[in-house]
């Protein structure tokens, strides 16, 4: 039986997509290395946010099978790659999953295939890594198999925007290819954007996520000299916002997280470095924001001395550990690096967060905040507010806490009240 999509790579960014190409009627089947996620799929449990267990179950029923045999390839129309690409040890991206997947499609690779590669990557790679492996097979991209690159761009916990709404960048070996695959795409998703081919698909990715990291590192500088100079940023950044035409807020916090902008923005740093010269605004960038989570210890040290006490020994509750609100992803968060340099200081951290049972430092767990918040609270030193959840009411945040760093600007400040 024909099957209408494979998707390689269960997670954040494959789920999502056989979700929705399930809800348009399509035959689809997962592939994915880890056999947990797979029993745990076709027992109609999910494990990541943006998909719960209803919705996998609906997939079941639909015939949605999930598998660890790459022989499910051969009988695909259309195969499309959600592998992770993470930052390598020299700081450019590890390929090592997309390289893996590859060889499993070559491997069973028929005639007429669209083969789409979503995982973001530096510009070339879908013609210069993707396609030589996929020619191994001996079949020639856009003559026997059509090849492109499609950026995802999955936002976990965006309740507005989900594949189906969000266009859909596509970019083909051929404008053959790019047909096909934007006739694919366009079963389940609403709007689908033709780029010229695919480099100019993956450098869109870039574009997206250095422009906000860029602007996420200028008004993150802009809070360090505000502070000194006794500015309110977040009322100016407010101010500014009131401008109905040539300005977009972005607003400063501990440091930056999740799957995109502390790794995506160094791919095209890293493609730049092989021409001779550095892309100075995405490394200055990244320095920036790095910087951060140190920047925030900081204040909170600043706090503890105008109260008479010291960080070491202080007792500190993080509220909120996640890389972003209202979801139980940690990948890439700051709050990690907020917990090592407390800890290196000697401060007695705990944590709460209603979406992290349980959670682990640099190999250490943290102890989570086992009594009520309210009590939690009053018995810390001092409160750093790192993700605003919505459970979160933070006027009650401030009436219990001693003292309150918001990384977020969302307290009123007060004396015992700072925001970052």
């Amino acid at each position: 039986m024909r099957t209408d999509l494979v998707v390689i790579g269960l997670g954040y960014v494959g789920l999502p997509l056989a979700l929705e190409a399930c809800r348009s009627g399509l035959a689809v089947v997962g592939l994915d290395r880890d056999a947990r996620t797979v029993a745990r799929l076709n027992d109609g449990a999910s494990h990541i946010d943006d998909v719960d267990d209803a919705a996998v179950a609906g997939m079941v029923t639909a015939g949605f099978t999930a598998t660890t045999d790459e022989r499910v390839i051969a009988d695909a129309a259309a195969v499309v790659v959600c592998v992770p690409t993470p930052l390598s040890s020299h700081g450019g991206p590890d390929l090592a999953m997309v390289e893996d997947a590859c060889a499993v499609i070559g491997r069973n690779l028929r005639p007429g295939t669209l083969v789409v590669l979503e995982s973001t990557t530096y510009p070339g790679t879908t013609d210069e890594v993707v396609r030589p492996i996929l020619e191994r097979s001996g079949l020639t991209a856009g003559t026997d198999f059509h090849l492109a690159f499609s950026p995802e761009r999955v936002d976990p916990g965006n309740r507005d925007y989900g594949i189906r709404n969000t266009p859909k960048v596509v970019g083909g070996y051929t404008p053959e290819c790019t047909a096909t695959a934007a006739g694919f795409y366009g079963k389940f998703v609403d709007n689908v954007v033709r780029a010229a081919g695919t480099r100019e698909a993956e450098m869109a990715k870039l574009i997206e996520n250095t422009y906000r990291h860029v602007n996420i590192a200028l008004v993150n500088e802009m809070a360090i000299f505000s502070h000194e100079l006794g500015i309110d940023l977040w009322d100016a950044i407010a101010c500014a916002s009131t401008k109905p035409f040539g300005f977009q807020a972005f607003r400063p916090g501990p440091g930056v997280g999740g799957h995109c902008i502390p790794i995506d923005p160094n791919y095209l740093a890293h493609k730049v470095r092989t021409l001779g010269y550095p892309f100075r605004m995405v490394e200055l960038a990244q320095e920036i924001n790095t910087r951060m989570p140190r920047y925030v210890v900081e204040r909170a040290q600043q706090l503890l001395d105008r109260a008479g006490k010291t960080l070491g020994g202080a007792r500190v509750l993080l509220l909120g550990v996640t890389y972003k609100a209202d979801i139980a992803d940690q990948r890439e968060t700051s709050a990690r690096h907020v917990v090592s340099r407390l800890r290196a200081l000697g401060a007695q951290v705990t944590y709460h967060d209603p979406y992290v049972p349980s959670w682990e430092v640099d190999g250490v767990p943290v102890a989570a905040a086992e009594e009520g918040l309210t009590q939690a609270l009053e018995g810390a030193d001092l409160v750093i507010l790192l993700q605003r959840h919505r459970a979160y009411d933070v006027e009650e945040i401030g009436r219990h806490a001693p003292l309150l760093l918001d990384t977020r600007g969302s307290a009123a400040p007060q004396a015992h009240v700072e925001r970052l």
